[in-house]
């Protein structure tokens, strides 16, 4: 054999041999601790539901809530403490994203979530309406996000709404704002003339 072939035959190696039990328990170690991020986060989401526990059961629809105003298909992104919009609020579903359909009336805004729990806003809770670009989880482009500013017991609640045709947003501002504007006037009307 020449001392070129000889070399050949040397540098030939076997491949080398896969430790299945070795990447088999890092496997199981990553899925162990997504296991566990997972549920520190479930955690918390119940733990932030407990310190929201004061606020009051959301009202639902009265069986006459009066003949819409609007009406829109779209989706609920949360909602949050007024003006802080990373402060997600979570008691009574409220922090459950899904597919809404709004109706407007002279009576407040009806909320129906296929999958989550209904609620209506009664005119009288009303506080406002703008567009935005985000709230706690969700980011748009600018004026992406219809925010509707409400009152719940002590507490006012920015809640996000995004409509499937955007160019509906600035309808709805329009209509809630002039409705709490409304609200507002009447009551503050009715404080005055009952001293």
């Amino acid at each position: 054999m020449t001392p070129s072939l000889i070399h050949l035959a040397e540098a030939q190696h076997s491949a080398p041999v896969t430790d299945w039990s070795g990447r088999i328990a890092w496997v199981a170690g990553l899925l162990v601790f997504v296991i566990f991020l997972y549920w520190l986060m479930r955690e918390g989401w119940k733990w932030r539901g407990k310190l929201q526990g004061d606020l009051p059961e959301l009202p639902s629809t009265p069986d006459a809530p009066g003949e819409p105003q609007l009406t829109m298909a779209g989706r609920y992104h949360g909602s949050t403490t007024a003006g802080q919009w990373l402060d997600r609020i979570v008691a009574h579903g409220l922090g459950t994203r899904s597919r809404a359909e709004l109706t407007l009336t002279d009576q407040g805004l009806a909320v129906v979530r296929p999958g989550a729990q209904d609620f209506f806003v009664p005119a009288a809770a009303l506080r406002g309406a703008r567009l935005d670009k985000g709230i706690a989880g969700k980011v748009l482009t600018e004026g992406g996000l219809l925010i509707v500013t409400w009152e719940h017991g002590d507490k006012q609640i920015d809640s996000g709404f995004r409509s499937d045709r955007a160019e509906e947003h600035p309808a709805w501002v329009a209509a809630l704002t002039a409705l709490s504007t409304t609200r507002t006037t009447t009551e503050h009307t009715e404080t005055e003339g009952a001293r």
